[in-house]
């Protein structure tokens, strides 16, 4: 039998694991969408200039790279790294799987990287000084090499939701092709050209040297660029069918918060659709710095909406059928449910001496293991306000059976002591933490606990929230 393996636990307070991380990746998906994006824009560009098409188009060009530079490789970058360290501190099981499994495509993808790193350095250092077909060269090579990276992080991330034959086979390309790959692979791409597009927009409006005519023209171009947008309702469906049936269930109506988010995503994405298309592109209006603020705006949000709803179709997963989102693995809950959760955990509980008993530093013990990574004891999305108007039956019962209380939540993997050591820190927890409590070891609820475990089985629960 292989020797355990154990990770660092962290504690970040009131603010729950899975925000901290949610908003970081968030804020640095769209930095990269838009540098993807804007390697293919500023080729585009580049070839209006050399067609006589575009007589502005090299100055304003010019202008535009030096912001992506500074988002791209500075803002991006920076980014990047946090979201490995705070991966690492979070998920770490997470991330250990998907390294060991795509570690040589993790190194394909740096080295598209790369590629795109110093492409974009030589255009960035030398571009003023070259001739229009170095410069298209250059532009196409970072274009492309940004792609390529798109490309192969692409199917590691819809892995996560959609492994499919990979599960028995381990086979990387089973995993990598996955059913989600082409539709997430074209709907990015999509995002990409829409946000390099908008900042496109944003930027004309900060050149004194333009006029007015200039930017309404420069921003026609823009909107070209950006007219597969027109696609993006054929793909949104085309990615939500390649969806498992739970997972389309859980942002169709099965998960108000999910449903909500991708409502936000959709409108976003059709107000920015309808305006780009009729409005720019058809009509040539011209658009101000305020309002292409605000469309780019609406296109954060539709990246948060719609990265919220990805993250939260793989529940009760984290990598589907292989790792619950509290990184247990499903073929160890009846496991646990024997041995316990708590009792390899090598770690101490931090600042065991404030819990009253021994019984409550269990339960935070069994709070760590089982509920950290997307619940707070008080803080965002609280145990203790998400319990606390059941009754101390209730809130045996319903995590007992918490693939049945809340389908998208993973079974509880524990003992029937974990469990009612869980409840009273949550109990402990609403009444304000008195300096003393009352241990609980009432033999007829340990057993009534059992029972339900046993009801519920070790099985995760279909979004409709039924067996």
């Amino acid at each position: 039998m292989n020797d355990p393996v154990y990770f660092p636990v962290n504690d970040f307070g009131p603010a729950m694991k899975g925000i901290v991380i949610g908003g970081l990746g968030i804020f640095h998906v769209f930095l990269a969408q838009f540098a993807i994006g804007g390697g293919m824009l500023m080729a585009y560009f580049q070839w209006l200039a050399m067609r006589g098409r575009e007589p502005k188009a090299r100055l304003v060009l010019d202008s535009y790279f030096r912001w992506l530079v500074l988002v791209s490789f500075v803002t991006g970058a920076i980014t990047g790294v946090a979201m490995w360290f705070t991966s690492i501190q979070i998920s770490p099981a997470t991330i250990g799987v998907m390294v060991s499994e795509f570690h040589w495509v993790w190194a394909t993808e740096w080295l598209f990287f790369w590629v795109e790193v110093i492409a974009g350095y030589a255009f960035y250092r030398y571009g003023k000084r070259l001739d229009d077909r170095t410069r298209l060269a250059l532009l196409v090579t970072y274009s492309v090499a940004g792609w390529g990276s798109l490309f192969w992080i692409n199917g590691i991330l819809s892995w996560q939701l959609t492994p499919g034959e990979w599960v028995a086979t381990h086979d990387l390309w089973a995993g990598f092709f996955n059913a989600t790959f082409w539709p997430s692979l074209v709907y990015r791409t999509i995002a990409c050209g829409v946000i390099a597009g908008l900042v496109m927009a944003l930027i004309v409006n900060t050149m004194g040297e333009l006029e007015r005519e200039d930017r309404r023209r420069l921003v026609h171009h823009s909107a070209r660029f950006m007219l597969p947008v027109i696609a993006m309702p054929l793909v949104g469906a085309w990615f939500l069918g390649a969806f498992p049936e739970d997972s389309r269930e859980w942002v169709t109506g099965a998960s108000v918060a999910m449903t909500l988010f991708l409502n936000l995503t959709i409108g976003a994405s059709a107000l920015i659709g309808g305006y780009v298309v009729l409005g720019l592109w058809k009509q040539r209006l011209f658009i101000n710095g305020a309002t292409a603020t605000l469309l780019l705006a609406l296109a954060f949000g539709a990246t948060a909406g719609g990265e919220f709803v990805r993250e939260g179709a793989r529940k009760p997963f984290t990598i589907r059928e292989v790792l619950y989102s509290n990184s247990i693995r499903p073929a160890d809950v009846a496991r646990l449910r024997v041995e316990g959760c708590t009792s390899a955990d090598p770690y101490p509980v931090r600042d065991a001496a404030q819990y009253p008993t021994e019984q409550l530093v269990k339960g935070a013990l069994v709070f760590r293991n089982q509920c950290s990574i997307c619940h707070t004891l008080s803080g965002v999305n609280a145990l203790e306000h998400l319990m606390g108007a059941w009754t101390l039956d209730q809130q045996r019962m319903n995590v007992a059976k918490l693939q049945w209380t809340k389908g998208f939540m993973p079974p509880f993997a524990g003992t029937p002591d974990e469990l009612e050591a869980l409840v009273q820190l949550v109990r402990w927890q609403s009444a304000d933490r008195p300096e003393t409590w009352e241990t609980s070891h009432d033999p007829a609820a340990l057993a009534q606990i059992r029972r339900w475990l046993e009801e519920a089985g070790t099985s995760p629960a279909s979004a409709g929230g039924g067996r």
